[in-house]
């Protein structure tokens, strides 16, 4: 069990706090609801961008990186589809340099047109080494291009193209500034050696007067069902042939969630899964094969993607996966279950151990479920059952509800 509390302040910034006496240091985690997602299409990359430019220095901070590292603290982020996340790890005697600095980069950055251009240049460069220069580096636009036909999931988080990047003015800066990085658009969890009255005294001190922003209603477009199995080949020079497969599922708040990624786990993670007994040592067709989940705010994907052996014929190893997945629609074990609960309750453990992993982890159940959620999910894994997972399992991979990609030098 994580203890922990919470506050709201009078502006609606939330607050979560863990006290852990048994280090000197202290995290301080924002957590701003706003991710590639709240984009506008023709805009695509404004939240990594915005990103990038919460480091670029403010009204009175040249260099939020300098203030903090002298304090002792180390800080980083990122962005996703839905949220973008920010953190800062320093001496707890030192909190305030953490708190000041967030709450100065919140009200008071530098959006100068010099700023934007250095990070836009910095962004598009990160562009071409993780997406066009690496191999498979484009497999998130195609494989989202593919499964998402009006919902924003359908371009990555950096954005659809460098040109679109290149091309963002300052108000277009400006403007999605405004619209989501407010004060009531963050949830705070402080996780270290400090107590809760303390806590609450110096977020109070720092944040307590900005002011709340009238935050613009999430109104995304809903993905209709796919009512067809989507198939592309994209040939490329890369090392091996691989196979690419999405498949719609829940949401990560929906009640079939935690089914559908313990399904994930039964095919996919570790040798004793299906996939590594059938397809790894059963057959000679696959290097390797996984499975896993799109654990997103709105509904996600269940992936498998399979890299070949050389030699292996594209068709020939998609039948084999296919009949991998049949033969688990028709029984799973509860012994396979209870392998997969345990396997996934002990490595929660381990990602929760220390204070900064807590942080982040409180930070996002608030949002999304309440923070009392990180205590109780554990007991949701426990109570599935094989129908359970068989019933889920058998809407999960309609082959209409399938988009497949054949990637390669041979596809």
């Amino acid at each position: 069990m994580i203890s922990f509390q919470t506050h709201r302040f009078k502006n609606g910034l939330r607050l979560v706090h863990h006290h852990d006496a048994t280090t000197q240091m202290v995290a301080v985690n924002l957590l701003y609801d706003v991710g590639s997602s709240d984009e506008n299409p023709g805009k695509t990359g404004l939240a990594h961008l915005m990103e990038h430019l919460m480091f670029a220095g403010t009204k009175h901070v040249k260099s939020y990186d300098d203030a903090l590292q002298e304090a002792g603290g180390d800080s980083n982020a990122w962005t996703n589809i839905d949220v973008t996340n920010y953190y800062d790890i320093l001496p707890a005697q030192n909190i305030e340099t953490a708190l000041w600095l967030e709450s100065e980069r919140l009200i008071n950055l530098a959006l100068t047109e010099e700023n934007i251009e250095i990070q836009k240049s910095v962004v598009i460069e990160e562009f071409k080494q993780r997406y066009l220069n690496q191999p498979y580096g484009d497999i998130l636009h195609l494989q989202h291009g593919q499964a998402y036909k009006v919902h924003p999931y359908r371009w990555p988080t950096i954005g659809l193209d460098v040109e679109t990047i290149r091309g963002f003015t300052r108000d277009d800066v400006l403007n999605f500034h405004k619209r989501h990085y407010a004060v009531n658009n963050i949830v705070m969890c402080v996780s270290g050696n400090i107590d809760f009255d303390t806590t609450l005294r110096l977020v109070e001190k720092w944040f307590g007067d900005i002011e709340p922003q009238q935050l613009i209603n999430r109104n995304l477009p809903v993905e209709p069902p796919q009512l067809q199995h989507r198939f592309i080949t994209h040939k490329c020079d890369v090392p091996s042939n691989m196979i690419f497969r999405a498949y719609h599922m829940c949401a990560r708040a929906d009640e079939q969630y935690q089914a559908t990624d313990l399904i994930s786990d039964v095919l996919g993670n570790g040798m004793s899964s299906r996939f590594y007994k059938e397809l790894i040592l059963g057959s000679s067709m696959f290097v390797d094969v996984d499975a896993s989940v799109l654990g997103s705010r709105d509904p996600g994907l269940f992936y498998v993607r399979a890299r070949l052996a050389e030699g292996t014929e594209f068709d020939k190893a998609n039948n084999l996966i296919d009949e991998v997945i049949a033969k688990l629609q028709d029984g799973i074990s509860q012994q396979e279950i209870d392998k997969c609960v345990n396997k996934y309750i002990s490595n929660k453990l381990f990602e929760n151990v220390g204070y900064a992993e807590k942080a982040y982890s409180l930070a996002r159940h608030e949002l999304q479920w309440g923070a009392h959620n990180i205590n109780d999910e554990n007991e949701i894994y426990r109570s599935l059952s094989p129908s359970k997972l068989i019933d889920v399992a058998t809407t999960l991979f309609n082959s209409d509800n399938c988009s497949t990609i054949f990637y390669g030098p041979n596809a």
